[in-house]
């Protein structure tokens, strides 16, 4: 387990606050039609005038909501910012709410006696490293998304790897991403409780419109049903948690508002899987802490050749978090995946992964994203083992390989 214990988590939290400035981190992308790896900076930016503001923690807040909501449109009338409106409000996994403010009512909120810390919203990216080509069956004419003659099934090197595929039914995953395709012949998608926390058009859509959910569903619990792939905990239920829009992007306040939403509906044995990332975020690590106590976790590590403690949510520490780099199918260090020495629990299969894709389709990428569900599956089915350590980490020891 990770060495960071809780009481310096929660001692961080209190003091720290996020870096305002804006971060470059650099990720190799690639031309989707031929796979070659180009460099390409993605900027992680402030969102300007956006806030995420926490109170200070009462046991009579947890998981009253209205309460919450009452308590933010109260904080914003005294200190006159009763014109905004909270845009989500978190009551499980963290006490406060989103919110647009001028700086003045900002700086005038934070000395407020009620509220613990704010911290700047930011934009928040999938840890996916480079896309390859996505593939599907021929559409039959007329058919919607999941019409689709499907090729036969496979099993990917990655599956194998961390022990085969295994019989999930009944086990219940929460992916926290850019949706999942809700009606892909090969998985078993929790329709019915699958959300979106984006804004606009998008607010009511899990359905994945990028694909990278799809793909990190499929690697936990594609069906064994003879098509497509078969994923670690094959025909457990996916739950979309759509917090990342097409382009793969999203903001710290809406996968707060996931991370939320797992912490309220999720339950002991159920497994959640978080393959994005970005700077440092108090109430993003804070909030996954929280939600930790009743759903595991699978952080991706990111795709930075970084140190994982520059990165949230896949610094966060905490006994049922499990923070995942990536290796190749020979077993050696995956050049992209951040490190660790103390923070990173296993490394799992993350280059050239053969996973579902939106559409009913299918695709093959690579990234931290890619391992995280590796574990994810294993996680749903109980206690995970090690076979062996990965080659050439650049952290020492160098990380176990997960297993079942």
């Amino acid at each position: 387990m990770k060495k960071l214990t809780n009481s310096l988590l929660l001692l961080a939290i209190s003091a720290l606050l996020s870096n305002c400035s804006k971060e470059n981190i650099s990720l190799n992308n690639t031309d989707e039609t031929n796979g070659n790896h180009t460099s390409s900076p993605v900027n992680i930016e402030n969102l300007p005038g956006k806030y995420i503001v926490v109170f200070k923690n009462e046991a009579s807040f947890k998981g009253n909501t209205d309460l919450i909501r009452g308590k933010a449109l109260g904080l914003l009338k005294r200190n006159n910012a009763s014109e905004m409106v909270p845009e989500h409000v978190y009551s499980y996994a963290l006490q406060g709410f989103s919110v647009g403010l001028s700086i003045h009512q900002m700086e005038a909120i934070s000395n407020d006696e009620s509220v613990a810390y704010i911290e700047q919203d930011r934009t928040i990216t999938l840890n996916q490293n480079f896309r390859g080509t996505a593939r599907g069956g021929k559409k039959k004419p007329g058919g919607g998304g999941g019409d689709v003659t499907q090729p036969s099934q496979t099993t990917p090197w990655g599956i194998t790897r961390v022990g085969g595929a295994q019989n999930g039914t009944g086990k219940k995953a929460w992916i926290i991403d850019s949706g999942i395709d809700l009606d892909h012949p090969d998985l078993n998608v929790g329709v019915s409780i699958s959300k979106s926390f984006l804004s606009g058009k998008q607010k009511n859509n899990p359905d994945d419109e990028n694909g990278h959910g799809t793909h990190v569903a499929g690697t936990v619990a594609a069906k064994n049903d003879g098509i497509g792939v078969v994923g670690v905990a094959a025909g457990a239920t996916v739950i979309s948690v759509r917090v990342l829009d097409a382009r793969g992007s999203g903001s710290i306040s809406g996968v707060i508002a996931g991370v939320d939403y797992v912490a309220k509906n999720g339950a002991s044995g159920d497994a959640a899987n978080m393959s994005l990332g970005g700077g440092v975020s108090t109430s993003l690590d804070a909030a996954v802490l929280a939600a930790s106590a009743k759903v595991k976790f699978a952080l991706a590590a990111g795709n930075e050749s970084d140190d994982v403690k520059n990165h949230s949510p896949a610094r966060t520490n905490g006994p049922n978090i499990y923070t995942v780099s990536a290796m190749d199918v020979n077993d050696n260090w995956a050049y992209f995946s951040n490190y660790s020495s103390t923070i990173i629990e296993y490394c799992a299969p993350g280059v050239s992964i053969h996973s579902t894709w939106k559409g009913a389709g299918y695709n093959t990428i690579s990234g931290t994203s890619m391992a995280a569900p590796h574990v994810c599956g294993l996680l749903l089915m109980g206690t995970i083992s090690a076979s062996g350590t990965v080659n050439n980490d650049p952290a020492t020891p160098n990380d176990p390989i997960a297993h079942k």
